[in-house]
């Protein structure tokens, strides 16, 4: 999967978000600190501690917005979101190419969330910073990501990726990971393609029965393919 989801977050929501970031009033530390071993070998950023209350009620703000977002719903699935971390990268810091760890431990609370997707959102216009592009590796070539403030780009936790030097100004994002109901990629696209067509086919004369009929399929694959 790589699906560009627009306009999470409002242009309200945004200033408030980087107002709440500027300077060294949110408590930065080193990236590095949540990183596995190979990731911390090729990481350089700064990230808003895991735990501080600025985390949890920008994360709070974050979450609540996904949950009112119908494409980012109907498309991941979530079972479980890990709660947001925020980053800046100013010039020269950058994070090279890695694969997002399998199984992350949701802070404070002793479970474990497995990791199906990653998203990234982007916090500050792709114009007031050069570099910074989100890279995702494939064995088909490679999709960049430098997407407008307030965007969201989800895609499979397995996929290699970077983000590339930042050259001019800063670049603040929002990254976190999703454990979805449905855990094969392939099943979970034909899930949002059948949804799709779903709300579609609601907007025109289609027979109400067809529908009811299209729309009881969706979810005996839902319950037939779900992991609860």
């Amino acid at each position: 999967m790589f699906l560009r989801i627009p306009q999470i977050l409002n242009p309200d929501q945004l200033v408030g978000l980087r107002t709440a970031l500027a300077g060294d009033a949110a408590p930065w530390v080193d990236g590095r600190v949540t990183a596995g071993h190979q990731g911390a070998l090729v990481k350089s950023n700064q990230q808003v501690e895991e735990g501080s209350a600025t985390a949890r009620d920008l994360g709070t703000l974050v979450i609540t917005q996904l949950e009112r977002n119908p494409l980012f719903v109907s498309a991941v699935l979530p079972h479980r979101v890990y709660p947001p971390m925020f980053n800046r990268y100013d010039v020269g810091m950058h994070f090279g190419t890695h694969v997002d760890g399998a199984i992350r431990q949701v802070p404070g609370t002793g479970q474990n969330l497995r990791t199906d997707l990653s998203a990234t959102l982007f916090l500050t216009a792709p114009d007031s910073y050069d570099g910074g592009e989100l890279v995702i590796d494939s064995d088909f070539g490679s999709q960049e990501a430098k997407l407008a403030a307030g965007d969201l780009i989800v895609y499979t936790s397995t996929s290699r990726h970077r983000v590339n030097p930042v050259t001019r100004g800063r670049r603040l994002a929002c990254v976190f990971w999703i454990q979805s109901l449905i855990r094969d990629d392939d099943k979970r696209e034909q899930l949002l393609e059948l949804d799709r067509t779903i709300q579609q086919l609601t907007q025109s004369a289609v027979d109400p029965g067809v529908l009811v009929r299209l729309t009881a399929h969706y979810h005996s694959l839902l319950r037939l393919w779900s992991d609860v």
